[in-house]
């Protein structure tokens, strides 16, 4: 079963330009698959074959002359000479070809006759810019150097293609690509006239522990209502009695059916334990109701309705039975017999410098970007939420950076690349124009990104009753009102913008 950093690759969006973790559960709010997956096909015939463009290692650095071939792909089927550039941009795992013809950009690539672009982000999937990835070598992966990339890949294109300055250039990304997108805007509006920046955590934030408030209120829109967190207080304290002894470590161990039995007194096992628990809501809320059936995603009839409906059941014994029994719903859905929530066993995994290894399936590049320029750990901090504020506090993140890639990576080293961050981008003070954040209101992500409109021309898109990156998703029949609505704001936006520029 997958361990609690392992899961980590999981809590983005990036439209399976992303992230493909092997891991079934959550870390911190992160599904299997980052923020998007994998889509099944609609249409048949050849996908577009990986392409290569030749990057700088250090962009930064002209007296380092090492290079490497980074992936890319292209969909000219809708493009018209004189149509716009729609550049969509990779995150956290994988890219994959099939969102060249899938998704609403695709949509609107179509109405306005615009050649599709993806490129995949350095250090994940196929794009290897180094023999492995040791903590000597992912100081070369970050956003700025991410960006960069961008950078030269939109040149190359312009250059590829015979683009004039008539082709205008919309960036799209989900999550952390979607911050990828609202900063290339901010940094080289020169090459990119629109970006539209979906569920994008612009603000980096150490303890993000406005997560499970989200998470508390998301999960009050169920039928059981606020109930629904009480009971699951309920069950965390009937949890906490069970760890003061050795009778009650057996009992936990049996009833969430752990790999390994439980010894309490070992706290960073305990840690792992609640925040896997916590994990099941958290990673379910996030993605609530998102038409992700269609990507062949696992587990998506599981809905907040789904969870606070077990919360509620009255047929089972107490409320830590409940507890226990979504656990076992996560487990069985994911094809898992047992979960490990062994500490050791999870630094070790995530230790692994190969390419060929589960954590270098994005899990350890991610982590390696949330220990030095992002923080977005989703910690139990706050009194304010159901899970139990002492469950797995900031320490307990702060202690996984440490012992991954050593004792440098600590608290004084990630606040000033998190200041860094903030002072580079301006978080959600950011200055740029013609940027689009789509946010949902059941999204956790939503209480670090754009909320209100920017006078500099930048439009936030509040959308009632969606989760994590729905906009990106091809419309349903029975889509929300709200998400119609939403969808058809960010294509006249992007319309006009283009016209103005």
């Amino acid at each position: 079963m997958a361990t609690s950093i392992g899961k980590v690759v999981a809590v983005f969006c990036t439209i399976c330009v992303i992230s493909c973790a092997a891991y079934p559960l959550f870390w911190h709010g992160r599904p299997r698959g980052g923020m998007i997956g994998t889509p099944k096909r609609r249409f048949s015939g050849p996908l577009p074959p990986d392409q290569w463009i030749t990057q700088r290692l250090d962009h930064f650095d002209d007296a380092n002359i090492e290079t490497w071939q980074q992936r890319y792909f292209v969909n000219d089927t809708y493009f018209k000479g004189d149509g716009p550039v729609f550049l969509m941009i990779g995150g956290e795992g994988t890219a994959n070809p099939i969102w060249m013809q899938e998704g609403t950009w695709i949509e609107w690539a179509q109405q306005m006759g615009a050649l599709c672009l993806m490129l995949e982000h350095r250090y994940y999937g196929e794009s290897h810019p180094t023999k492995d990835l040791s903590v000597d070598n992912l100081r070369y992966l970050s956003s700025e150097q991410g960006l960069a990339d961008l950078a030269h890949f939109r040149n190359f294109m312009a250059k590829t293609k015979s683009l004039t300055k008539d082709n205008k250039w919309v960036s799209f990304g989900g999550s952390y690509p979607g911050s990828l997108s609202a900063w290339f805007r901010l940094k080289y509006p020169h090459l990119v006239d629109v970006a539209v920046a979906t569920s994008a955590p612009v603000q980096a934030v150490m303890d993000f522990r406005g997560y499970l408030d989200v998470v508390r209120d998301s999960l009050a829109t169920s039928k059981l209502g606020t109930k629904c967190n009480d009971n699951i207080l309920s069950a965390v304290n009937q949890l906490n009695e069970l760890l003061l002894h050795q009778v009650g470590w057996k009992t936990i161990s049996d009833m969430f059916k752990l790999c390994k039995p439980l010894t309490g007194s070992k706290k960073n096992d305990v840690a792992n334990l609640k925040e896997t628990l916590a994990g099941n809501f958290m990673g379910v809320v996030q993605y609530n109701k998102d038409n992700r059936a269609f990507e062949g995603a696992v587990g998506t009839e599981i809905t907040i309705d789904t969870l606070c409906g077990i919360m509620g059941n009255d047929s089972y014994k107490d409320n830590l039975t409940k507890y226990a029994a979504i656990n076992s719903l996560i487990l069985e859905t994911y094809g898992e017999k047992c979960l490990d929530v062994s500490y050791d066993d999870m630094i070790k995994a995530m230790r692994e410098v190969s390419w060929k290894s589960s954590a270098g399936e994005g899990g350890r590049q991610w982590v390696y970007q949330t220990c030095t320029e992002f923080g977005f750990f989703q910690t139990s901090d706050s009194n304010n939420q159901p899970f139990g504020a002492d469950s797995f506090p900031l320490s307990f993140s702060l202690q996984q950076c440490m012992d991954i890639y050593g004792k440098h990576f600590n608290i004084t080293t990630l606040a000033q690349g998190i200041e860094r961050t903030n002072t580079n981008y301006g978080g959600t003070g950011i200055r740029a124009t013609k940027v689009i954040y789509p946010n949902g209101s059941i999204d956790p992500w939503h209480a670090l990104g754009i909320l209100y409109d920017i006078p500099t021309e930048q439009k936030a898109i509040y959308i009632n009753g969606t989760a994590h990156c729905a906009n990106m998703y091809p419309a349903l029949p029975n889509d929300p009102p709200e998400l119609v609505k939403a969808r058809e704001m960010i294509y006249t936006l992007i319309q006009t913008y283009l016209k103005e520029s």
